[in-house]
Parts: C-alpha cells; sequence; structure tokens
C-alpha cells in the first residue's frame, strides 16, 4: 500500500489526560462479538470510507537504504500530485529542481502520462482492496487486549481494541495478491466506536511461494507495518509504512525491499483540484517552506 493519504493534527496532552481517567475502565472492556466479527465490520467501514471525497495535501518522507526523499504531496481528483523537495534531508540543487520540474511538468503536458498514472493508482487501489476484503477469511482471531490511540494512531487517547490473528488453515487465496496472507501473523488495533484500523503489523512467519514456487518466494522473517489515524474532521489517513521483505522472483533475481514511509502535516484542500492546480499548490507551498526555512536556518526539511 503505498502511502497517500496521511494523518492527524497533534493529539493535545490536555485531551489525553482528560480521556485517561474516563476511558481507563472501557479500554478493558473488549466487544461481546466475536473478534471475526469486529473484523469484519471494521473492513467493509474501510472499504466504504475508501470512496470519502476529502482530499489533503501532506508531507511525505521515504527512507530505504539508499538514502531518503521528501515530497509535498495532495490528492487531486484526477491523480496524486508530488514534488520532491529534499534528498536526504537537504533542499534540492538548483540541477535537481530543474530535473523535478521537468518530471513533474510531463504529467501536465502529456495526457498520456497522467492517464498512466491514473491506472497505476487504481491497479494499487484495486491491490489494497483485495487485500481488505481477504482479511477476515484469511486469519483466524482472538482478542488480546487494549491500549489507548496516539498521534497516528486512531485517535489519541480513544481505547483501541488490540486482536491477534494467525493464518486460516482452511483458506485458500483466490489470486497471486492475497497468497502473501497464508504465512503472517500478528495484530490489528481497531477502534470499534468507528470501526477503523489504526494499526496493522504483521510478520511472515513460514515461506510464501508464488506460482507454486516457480514465480518466486518470500522468505520468513518479512515484516510489514501500516498505521492510520484521524487527520480531522472523522477523515482517517495513512501516516506510516514500514515494510521489510526478501526472497526471489524467477529462481534469479534476489528481493531484498526494505522501506519506511511517514506522512504528516496534513492540510484539507479543495475536493475538484485539477492535477495542474495541485501542482500548483504545491510549488505555493514550497515557496513557503523556503521562506520559512530561510528565516529560521535551523530548520530540517523534515
Amino acid at each position: 500500500m503505498g502511502i497517500a493519504p496521511f494523518r492527524r493534527k497533534f493529539g493535545l496532552p490536555l485531551l489525553i489526560c482528560s480521556l485517561a481517567s474516563g476511558s481507563a475502565a472501557r479500554a478493558a472492556q473488549l466487544p461481546t462479538l466475536p473478534a471475526v466479527d469486529l473484523v469484519r465490520q471494521t473492513v467493509h467501514n474501510e472499504l466504504a470510507a475508501a470512496n470519502d471525497n476529502a482530499k489533503f495535501m501532506f508531507r511525505d518522507r521515504r527512507q530505504t537504504p539508499r538514502g531518503s526523499q521528501t515530497k509535498l504531496m495532495v490528492e487531486t481528483r484526477d491523480a496524486m500530485a508530488g514534488l520532491l523537495i529534499a534528498i536526504d534531508d537537504k533542499p534540492l540543487t538548483d540541477a535537481q529542481r530543474v530535473a523535478e520540474d521537468a518530471r513533474v511538468n510531463r504529467f501536465v503536458k502529456d495526457p498520456d502520462e497522467l492517464k498512466k498514472r491514473q491506472r497505476q493508482e487504481k491497479e494499487e487501489a484495486e491491490r489494497v482492496s483485495r487485500i481488505m476484503k481477504a482479511l477476515p477469511d484469511a486469519f483466524l482471531y482472538a482478542y488480546d487486549g487494549s491500549e489507548p490511540g496516539r498521534q497516528g494512531v486512531g485517535q489519541p487517547g480513544r481505547p483501541l481494541v488490540r486482536v491477534k490473528f494467525r493464518p486460516n488453515p482452511a483458506y485458500a487465496p483466490p489470486t497471486h495478491v492475497e497468497q502473501v496472507l497464508t504465512g503472517m501473523e500478528g495484530y490489528l488495533l481497531i477502534d470499534p466506536e468507528e470501526d477503523r484500523i489504526a494499526r496493522i503489523d504483521g510478520k511472515l512467519v513460514s515461506e510464501v511461494s508464488f506460482g507454486w514456487g516457480i514465480l518466486g518466494h518470500l522468505d520468513p522473517g518479512g515484516h510489514f507495518l501500516v498505521t492510520q489515524g484521524d487527520v480531522g474532521n472523522g477523515h482517517w489517513e495513512i501516516s506510516r509504512m514500514d515494510l521489510a521483505f526478501t526472497g526471489k522472483i524467477l529462481f534469479f533475481k534476489s528481493i531484498n525491499f526494505t522501506q519506511t514511509e511517514v506522512a504528516s502535516d496534513f492540510l484539507p484542500v479543495p475536493s475538484n483540484l485539477t492535477f495542474a492546480q495541485g501542482l500548483e499548490l504545491l510549488r505555493k507551498q514550497q515557496a513557503l517552506l523556503a521562506e520559512n526555512d530561510a528565516a529560521h536556518p535551523s530548520n530540517s526539511p523534515r
């Protein structure tokens, strides 16, 4: 799941303290319905929320073993627009800025490039949807206590139900997309008041093969983590995604994929923005950040 939307504004310490006394008793109370039914209704609500028309601008920092890239992102009616503003937490050089302008301008000048991007986003959304729909059947679930939400994970101070999961031996994945679920275990944090997933943390406990091992496999020990929270007015967005997997594709090419992506500083934007309008908004925000950095040199591009 690529990070696109992201999350929350700051949970005020005062709010957390005020909720702590009133929610401590609630935190110990688990839902009466079976854990799999809570997951099923939460998945249903997550899929419905995917049609939310609210759109945001935010900052996205992606870290890999090769370094980091920081972008300003904005959701538009056409596709996600992004503008690179820092590499390894350092502002772009003049040459890098020229190259980045050329990269993003091609989506405005060439309709085919924008259509290609739209197709990629649609395919990614469909893969995410398939995984979400499979969750209730792919695993066996059990309640495992609760913990409070925090910044970027649900709503600060609100009790989250912890649900453990492990592979369901009776589950038969319909396509290779869902195949990865057959070797995974971990836990979910669910907001039972809003039926939203605040965190999903999973690891591969057995090798997962694709195409009877002919197409490739993922090694045991792989890990993924996704968190999301309320960014305002009941809108939830992904705030963090950690991925770490190794394996092979077609016997020859080794996979060694490690990435951490963090989204922050969410600001609502008009829901009818075009891609070109989104880029202009990003450039204005970039200029504001540059002015702020000039006035406060100690500020980091983070």
